[in-house]
């Protein structure tokens, strides 16, 4: 969200985008995309809801997903932010007509309310009012008293009323932003500070954020301590501290909370701000994060460096990185350096725009890294988190390509694109191609010669160097990869920079294990093409090839496919196949694996020796088996009498099917046993889920284990044993096991079920 106070503490800041044009390139396209994606939504469909809580008639009929629940609102938030980010974008008046019918539409729904009030979610008001405010707090991470993450939607709707003003000059939405936040004081304010920690277990947003730049625009302290109200001790303390306290905890719950702390470190100068947002940035970038720049599985962060079987369809949530380069974008502007350009450049073309599809512009929640997988895109109208962010995102690429100060124009990222710098009376010109141009040109147009620095970043993968021309001269510098190089000089009317950095290709490990590898070809991962998304050999254990190399240098074994820039085919080290590898944000309706393991013969050797015994462990369990249950299946399910409250299914994942229970919900199925032999229950999980999964097991009523499955095992299927004790198979031939979860959690998924002999 653009800011309009003085930031007196940062070195450079980004231009406003509106003093940036993007010209043909991906970006633009992508761009173009959104366009589409935003005209297509009805902002009174949006508004209905707030209009109905008000006890006004709506203009149209609601819409559905996440909108029907008691997250509503939050989409009309993005929609808003997204509008005024894509008039000052593009200058098309559609955007500023939607942006002004918002916020008039707002403007009587908070007249309507009559305190200040704005939301869409049902009995929203009336749950703060007459049981939070009052210390009535009953939280469970995304629950407040009923309420699906409400501030987290008020953080929305506050953000977008903020960009309406600052970005498009409305004036009223000043005026409702403040209103709104004064109602949101009459909540916070009244409570203990023990109230307000409970209260922030569950998700809250960012909202500091928007409240802190409400204090910017008004200059009332009552916003900032507003925003000091929402400080969340057991998260924010630690980190300014120094402490990973990250792992277990859903990512983007936290991310935008430190995104606040930057704005209120530029706002105030305390510098604990400043290094809880500095050190949670180098924790989850340096221990936490894939190649592509994103992180999280299945939205939960995992133990540092400990990422090789975190890989699933879950993985990388997209509001996550929308927040990270957020984040990054602030800390570059205190301290201009290639470490946080180049993590920007990794996750915009890695990532974000491998996460917007390039013909249909729908958008993904979860980027998945699973080894054989593909990206699933998201139903606009189903509205989820990421469907929001998406809005967002891809409507504002001009704002950190160039930053600037007084002395020095920043060129952060290579994306064609022209920058006006009105101060200084001339416009730069960005010529490229990248990435599939392995360089770009700029080229000045000022009034009159000016003397100022161009700071060019020096990408810390361009291992074959970095070559600087100015109008056709090599440029000597002292730079290195990972660094910035300065061009300080005269400049004239017609002056031109030519940058030219070679790509090669090179591999990323996991950092807990470096033959898993990934291939990068200069700033871009290269996916593996594997088939199409309905490939029938998916399901066979070796449809992502292995590699087989002696070599680490894969230049040695991938040759490039002619006419296909950043193409290339993997040379006689596949097993059982050799295939094309493309850059990952063209990779659309497509199997593909961005992770492969790499072998030497002798290790090669070692796992398949390790794979035969694993073969061995499971027919010795076959062999003990009494009784055995596929869930998800009918017959088998009708045979075992299961049966459960507020029940999920997985019907495909990694080909397998599971079910389990929802909170607040249960389920039961009976198995065979051997009256008055030992017996034991076997469950078989996946050990990757994440989240709250607490749940006890009882056999005939009995409590015999607690189980908590959240990261159990990342990345692999495990079988759990649960000895029966005898007294409950002494009298009996059949038994019935429950799962019954803890309040606020899930019980499984478990996807097999089996009664083994004891000793066998």
């Amino acid at each position: 969200m653009a800011c309009s106070f003085a930031q007196e503490r940062v070195m450079v800041k980004p231009f406003p985008l509106n003093e940036i044009k993007l010209l043909d390139g991906p970006f633009k396209h992508a761009t173009d995309l959104n366009v589409q994606s935003l005209l297509h939504f009805d902002p009174d469909r949006l508004l209905a809801r707030f209009r109905t809580e008000a006890g006004l008639e709506p203009n149209a009929a609601p819409y559905h997903g996440w909108e029907a629940e008691t997250l509503a609102g939050h989409s009309l938030g993005h929609h808003l932010s997204a509008c005024a980010l894509m008039f000052q974008t593009t200058g098309d008046p559609r955007f500023l007509e939607r942006v002004h019918h918002i916020v008039a539409e707002l403007g009587l729904v908070q007249q309507a309310q009559g305190n200040g009030y704005l939301g869409a979610m049902a009995k929203g008001k009336k749950i703060f009012e007459e049981e939070v405010a009052k210390g009535n707090i009953r939280s469970q991470g995304f629950d407040l008293n009923g309420l699906w993450s409400p501030f987290y939607t008020h953080h929305k709707v506050l953000a977008g009323l903020l960009d309406a003003y600052q970005l498009c000059g409305n004036q009223a939405a000043l005026e409702i932003a403040s209103r709104f936040a004064d109602w949101i004081g009459t909540i916070v304010f009244p409570l203990s500070d023990e109230q307000r920690q409970l209260m922030l277990r569950c998700e809250f947003g960012g909202i500091q954020e928007p409240l802190a730049a409400l204090y910017a625009a008004t200059r009332n302290e009552t916003y900032l301590q507003l925003a000091r109200a929402f400080h969340h001790k057991a998260i924010v303390d630690p980190l300014a501290e120094g402490k990973d306290v990250l792992p277990g905890k859903h990512g983007n719950t936290q991310i935008p909370k430190l995104n606040a702390y930057a704005v209120l470190y530029e706002l105030t100068g305390a510098e604990t701000d400043r290094h809880a947002a500095e050190f949670f940035w180098n924790t989850v970038v340096d221990h936490h994060s894939y190649v592509t720049g994103g992180n999280g599985n299945h939205e939960y962060f995992g133990d540092p460096d400990k990422l090789r079987n975190r890989l699933s369809d879950g993985t990388t949530e997209t509001c996550n990185v929308y927040n990270m380069l957020k984040l990054t974008g602030h800390l570059f502007s205190w301290q201009p350096g290639a470490k946080t350009a180049d993590y920007y450049e990794r996750a915009l073309f890695n990532h974000i725009l491998s996460t917007q599809h390039s013909e249909t512009g729908k958008v993904i929640y979860n980027l998945s890294l699973e080894m054989g997988g593909f990206k699933t895109y998201q139903e606009p109208d189903w509205f989820t988190c990421c469907v929001g962010s998406g809005m967002e995102t891809h409507s504002k690429y001009g704002g950190n390509i160039y930053y600037h100060n007084d002395q020095e124009l920043y060129v952060s990222q290579y994306i064609a694109s022209e920058v006006t710098w009105q101060e200084m009376g001339l416009t730069l010109t960005q010529h490229t191609g990248f990435p599939e141009e392995q360089g770009a040109s700029f080229t000045v147009d000022v009034k009159k010669p000016k003397t100022f620095a161009l700071v060019l970043r020096y990408p810390g993968w361009a291992e074959k160097g970095m070559q600087v021309k100015v109008n056709g001269k090599p440029w000597v510098h002292s730079g290195t990869p990972g660094s910035l190089v300065v061009i300080r000089r005269k400049w004239k009317k017609g002056d031109q920079v030519d940058v030219r950095f070679p790509f090669s290709l090179r591999l990323e490990s996991m950092p807990d294990d470096p033959d898993r590898v990934a291939v990068f070809y200069g700033p871009v991962v290269l996916a593996g093409d594997l088939g199409p998304v309905d490939d029938p050999n998916a399901k066979k254990s070796d449809f992502v090839p292995v590699w087989m190399s002696e070599s680490r240098r894969p230049a040695d074994w991938l040759e490039p496919v002619p006419n296909q820039a950043n193409t290339f085919r993997t040379k006689n080290i596949g097993r059982p196949r050799d295939i094309l590898l493309k850059p990952f944000y063209q990779t659309h309706d497509r199997r593909y694996s961005v992770y492969f393991a790499l072998f030497t013969e002798k290790k090669w050797a070692a796992h398949q020796q390790a794979y035969q015994a694993e073969q061995e462990r499971k027919k010795r369990l076959e062999a003990a088996t009494f009784d055995a249950f596929q869930p998800g299946e009918m017959q088998p399910e009708r045979d075992h009498n299961f049966q459960g409250d507020k029940l999920n299914i997985e019907e495909n994942f990694r080909g397998r099917k599971a079910r389990g229970a929802e909170r607040g919900g249960w389920l039961s199925f009976e198995m065979n046993v051997e009256k008055g032999a030992p017996m034991a229950l076997v469950i078989e999980y996946w050990g990757g889920f994440t989240g709250s999964k607490t749940f006890d097991i009882l056999v005939d009523g009995v409590g015999i284990a607690t189980e908590n499955i959240s990261g159990k095992k990342d990345g692999e299927f495990l079988d759990v044993f649960y000895p029966i004790p005898e007294p409950l198979t002494a009298n009996t031939s059949r038994i019935t096991v429950k799962f019954q979860p803890h309040e606020g959690h899930r019980a499984g998924p478990f996807f097999y079920a089996r009664t083994v002999k004891v000793g066998m």
